[in-house]
């Protein structure tokens, strides 16, 4: 385990526990997070998901005005922080589809660049496309249900959390994977906690 990777972990477990709290610090935890593991991906040759930290940033930046109420719904009067609340029904068909085709279209390019093949210990080369794919579809539309506050949005980490587990495990970031270990647990504790405070 590399120092960096250890930081990010600490860093990442304040990130957790911050968004499961839904409290003010997330979004700057969450945009020093991405940083840490925008070099620890690109550095373990993870580049569907380094390039999702990037997108990450990004996206940090876009939730943490959304949520301190200085990017407003046109429907809202008031100012203030945003509620937590459900996804609208009619975005769901819409996020559905983009994770299925985000999770072809990086699974495909991933292949063809052959860029998350990796060697084990044992010698074996394994190809980790699909995880890298899939996880790195799920990342995109999870932070994009995450940025409006939708409660629904821990269901994304559910599934993103063992892909990630099982890839950083396999080079050699271990304490990344303990780190996403205990992720999947707060996504249950997040699950309860979100859906009870939802105002819809």
């Amino acid at each position: 385990m590399s120092a960096i990777d250890i930081i990010g972990a600490v860093i990442g477990l304040g990130y957790i526990i911050s968004e499961y709290r839904a409290d003010r610090w997330f979004w700057p935890l969450s945009l020093l997070m991405s940083a840490f593991y925008i070099v620890i991906d690109f550095a373990s040759g993870i580049y569907a998901n380094g390039a999702i930290c990037c997108y990450n940033f990004v996206m940090s930046v876009y939730g943490l005005l959304v949520w301190r109420g200085i990017i407003q719904k046109r429907s809202e009067d008031q100012g203030g922080e945003r509620h937590i609340s459900s996804c609208p029904s009619k975005w769901w068909w819409q996020l559905v589809a983009l994770t299925m085709a985000l999770s072809v279209l990086f699974t495909w390019l991933l292949g063809f660049l052959h860029e998350s093949t990796y060697t084990l210990p044992s010698g074996r080369s394994v190809d980790l496309s699909v995880l890298d794919g899939v996880s790195s579809a799920l990342t995109i539309v999870g932070m994009l249900m995450l940025a409006h506050k939708w409660w629904q949005q821990w269901f994304c980490w559910m599934l993103v959390e063992p892909l990630m587990i099982v890839i950083f495990v396999l080079t050699g970031n271990y304490a990344s994977a303990v780190l996403y270990a205990v992720f999947e647990v707060f996504c249950i504790l997040g699950i309860i906690r979100w859906k009870k405070e939802s105002i819809s």
